[in-house]
């Protein structure tokens, strides 16, 4: 198998599992804690939604035509109650890893929103963006999340070559310090400033998150 194929693989696996959190969310989880600094599950929803229509893009080179910088929702949410976003966003991702199945989306430069970036580069990055944020939503709703060591690997050599960039950027947190002998998807949790160990509170049986 190529690399480019495992790639397309890993996505589509990190997009499905992403979808199968959204799909554990019930409404009144909306406004629970998630191990993503000060997101709640609803604005991570909306971000994951985001992530899902950048992603599209950025495979068949489209430049963002939409203000992402205010608080209003990805448009294909706008004007649905919350409640129903995360079922909206499922087939987003579908067609996220549809976008990047293309051998050609992998190859030479492409757009991160209205930003020229390397394919091979915001690939990685968008499987990464799915199936960390799949695991955060999982984590505060009290969802399983199985991530396959394939999965794992490949968000790990993700993370890996960014992660003091997005220390420094404010999209990844502290780095938490993970045992070198841990899962590759430990491994990339901990590099991307999530605690392997995280909890919802209802799960902990203890305070706020």
């Amino acid at each position: 198998m190529t690399e480019t194929s495992t790639l397309t693989t890993a996505v589509r696996a990190a997009a499905d599992l992403a979808a199968r959190a959204l799909t554990a969310i019930r409404p009144e989880q909306l406004t629970a804690a998630t191990p993503c600094g000060d997101f709640d599950v609803r604005a991570l929803v909306d971000h994951l939604a985001w992530a899902a229509l950048l992603s599209q893009l950025a495979a068949t080179r489209t430049p963002l035509e939409h203000d992402w910088s205010g608080n209003r929702p990805a448009p294909f949410l706008d004007g649905l109650d919350p409640a129903e976003w995360p079922a909206a966003i499922v087939p987003e991702l579908d067609a996220a890893a549809d976008a990047w199945a293309d051998p050609a989306a992998w190859s030479g430069e492409t757009l991160m929103a209205t930003t020229p970036m390397p394919a091979d580069v915001v690939g990685p990055l968008m499987l990464a963006e799915f199936v960390l944020h799949g695991w955060d939503l999982a984590r505060a709703v009290g969802a399983p999340y199985d991530v396959p060591a394939a999965v794992g690997e490949a968000a790990l050599a993700a993370v890996r070559p960014v992660a003091q960039m997005g220390r420094d950027g404010g999209w990844y947190g502290p780095e938490v310090t993970v045992p070198a002998d841990a899962p590759a998807f430990d491994r990339a949790l901990g590099l991307s400033g999530r605690d392997p160990a995280w909890a919802a509170a209802a799960d902990r049986g203890a305070g706020p998150a």
